[in-house]
Formats: structure tokens, sequence, C-alpha cells
């Protein structure tokens, strides 16, 4: 697998950059290894592609809606095996902070696998609880020919779980969105994952449209020579920045982490491109091992805490301006000049060596290492169980946050 990384101000080997003003670039390729580079980078989006929605099974514990979308257009191709490529980047152009985990727009897939075929067309929120899903004991034979049937039809297969987390909080301020066949066309997909604070306004606001902002980008650019797609995704999270500040002008401090990726065939290879704000993660499993296409932008962070500083804000107990845990995140305009939007994008080409990816906020990471989280659902081979099994994992491992997990199922 190859991959690419880019954050601004910063150019590593590992999976973690970080941000001031100019880009940089990195190129690694893993011939059998899962190390990664860094680079970054910024710039302006625009708006609007409305995807249909589409509900698979989802349960929830609490009260989440989701946003699924299933484009229908387009022939299917085949997933490209080989090497897997990525390129990753941070950019430091415009500002926004982790945005509040959007109210009802999240669902949790658990009863058998995810089949968004066989779900109404709908907006909203279903609200189920998990156990149930327990009762519908698929066998593992049943869930291998539920993925191999979706895989065949849109090239990766999509699990959800999600928790309010009642024990210690309130309320869920998690949202997610995926979307099959993403701008019409089969094997392309949009995952998401908006983990609010300060409310829930922000995540919420992300989960409803920041697959529009990024859609139109693509829509308007895609085609384009030389296009670079890592740039569009950092287009994109500059232009919902921009557009949730003047969507939330009642709510200034509400904000988000987001992590998205996106998933696209380029000749005959499928391509994972990915953007975060925040400490919200995208972990591939590559061979069994565990690779980060996400930066934790926290206050804890020497790079983050030193471009605080040189913007006139401070840290103090990791926290900035002794408030923010995060040092990036949509939304939080009222902080915006410390709390930017640019994220840390990634590029990878992904193979049958890549049968995963998974997408958690911090209620799993805070609790749950990279490996640990590969490790626990290597052998699951449907990714509504693979998630919910992660959910339980933290809850067990005592996380005091909301948790929503998303397992992409890659590869079979």
């Amino acid at each position: 697998m190859t991959r690419r990384s880019s954050e601004a101000g910063r150019d590593t080997t590992t999976a973690q950059p970080l941000a001031t003003a100019e880009p940089h670039t990195h190129t690694h390729a893993h011939n059998n290894a899962s190390t990664h580079g860094h680079s970054s980078s910024s710039s302006n989006p625009q708006l609007n592609q409305q995807p249909q929605h589409h509900h698979h099974h989802h349960h929830h514990n609490s009260h989440h809606s989701h946003h699924h979308h299933h484009n229908n257009t387009t022939q299917p191709t085949t997933a490209a095996g080989g090497t897997a490529v990525a390129r990753h980047r941070l950019s430091s152009g415009a500002e926004r902070h982790d945005a509040s985990l959007a109210t009802s727009i999240t669902s949790s897939v658990i009863e058998k696998c995810d089949s968004p075929d066989d779900t109404s067309s709908i907006e909203g929120s279903t609200t189920h609880s998990l156990i149930e899903a327990e009762s519908s004991s698929a066998t593992a034979d049943d869930d291998l020919q539920c993925v191999l049937k979706d895989m065949e039809e849109y090239e990766f297969v999509v699990g959800v779980a999600e928790d309010r987390n009642k024990r210690c909080r309130r309320t869920m301020e998690d949202t997610h969105a995926f979307i099959y066949n993403y701008e019409g066309i089969t094997g392309h997909g949009f995952f998401a994952i908006f983990d609010g604070h300060a409310g829930k306004a922000a995540a919420d606001w992300c989960g409803q449209h920041f697959h529009e902002v990024f859609g139109r980008i693509l829509e308007e650019k895609s085609e384009q020579p030389g296009v670079d797609f890592q740039e569009l995704v950092n287009e994109a999270f500059l232009e919902v920045d921009r557009q949730l500040a003047e969507a939330l002008q009642q709510g200034r401090s509400s904000g988000c982490t987001a992590i998205i990726a996106y998933i696209r065939k380029e000749g005959n290879k499928r391509v994972l491109y990915t953007g975060n704000v925040g400490d919200a993660r995208a972990v591939l499993s590559h061979k069994e091992r565990a690779v980060r296409l996400s930066y934790d932008h926290k206050g804890s962070d020497h790079t983050e805490a030193q471009r605080i500083l040189d913007v006139g804000g401070f840290v103090m107990n990791n926290r900035v301006n002794g408030v923010l845990a995060v040092t990036r995140a949509l939304g939080d305009s009222s902080m915006k000049e410390f709390i930017i939007g640019a994220p840390y994008t990634t590029r990878t080409e992904i193979g049958a060596d890549n049968p995963y990816l998974i997408l958690a906020c911090d209620g799993l990471w805070d609790v749950c290492s990279d490996q640990e989280a590969v490790e626990l659902v290597k052998e699951v081979v449907c990714p509504t169980k693979a998630s919910q099994l992660l959910l339980e994992h933290a809850l067990q491992k005592f996380s005091t946050d909301n948790i929503s997990v998303m397992v992409v199922r890659l590869n079979v």
C-alpha cells in the first residue's frame, strides 16, 4: 500500500502531523509495512449535491439519527488489489474548530449486515436499542453471504454503532453520515463522523451538509487536469467551516471535531482520501497492522500548542485558552483565530491487504489503541458487528464520552 499525507508546517514519517502556514508534502511507499509521511495545504470549496438518503439496519443506544445516502447510478467496477499508497497533508488555511457532534443524525448498524438496498429511502432518525440486535444471531456464513452480496453491488459495506454513554453523558453530540455510490458512481463512497462540543448544532449541521459541500466541489473540479483531491478535501473543510459560521450565528460556541473519508476509483486503483480536524480518527488495517490516517489536533501537541501561542492564545492544562482540548475543529466561531478548520489530509491506495477502515470519535480512541481496534475486528466479517464490538469494548473500558464507531469493509 502506498500512502501520502500532508499537513501544514510538518513533514514526517509517522501518522501525526501539525500545522503552520506552508503546506508540506511527503510521499511514503509501504512495501509490506505501514508507515506514513505527512504534508499539508489549504483552500476554499463550494456547495450542494443532494444524495438520496437510505437507511440500513441501524440501531442506536440513545437518540441518534443518521444520514445514509445511496446515490445509485453508474456501473460497478472491480476493486484493484495491490499496493496502497498514502499521502498525508495538514493544512492551516482557514479556521474552524471542533464542531459539536450533530444531534439526531446518527444510527448504528447492528442487525445482520447492513444491506443498503433493502431500506426505504428516508432521511431522519431511527432509534433502536443495540440489545435487540444481539438476538438476531446470524451465522458467520450468513454474514459472509450478506457482505459478499453488498460488496458485489457497492464495492464496500458500512457498519455503524453508537451510544450516548448514559453513565457519563446526558446528551448525544455525535453525528455520522455515509453515502454509497457517492457522486452517483458505483464504488465511490463518503464516510464521516462529527463529534460535537458545546452543543450539537455544529455536528448536526455537518452531518447534514458536509457531503453536499464536498460533492459540489468534486462536481466542479474533479475533472480538471492534474486535480489534487487532497486539496479538494482541504477546500471542503474550509468551506464547511465558513458556511457553518454563517449558519450558526446564534450558537457561536458550538463546534465539532471531524473525520471524513472518501473512496474513489482512479484508473484501476482504489484510492482512499481522508481529512480530519480535532481528535476523531481514521485507522486502516494493512496486513493486520493499524495505519493511522489522521492527526490528533490537541493542546497537548507541541506543534499545535506553538501555533496557538503564535497567534496570541495560550494553552493551559492542555486546553486552548483553558477551554478546549482540541486545537482544530469546525465551528467554534468565537475562538476561530485559534481553533482553525484546516484539516490534516491523506491519500492512500488500497488493495487486498486492506480489509477494513475504522472511523471513530475520541470516545473509542481514549480507551483503545489503533492496533487494539484492528485486532478486535480482524476476524469479524460483518462491519455492523465489528462496529458494535468496538463500541462495547469502549464501554467496558469505561469511556467517559459519547461513542460513535463506523467500520467500512473494503475487501473480503
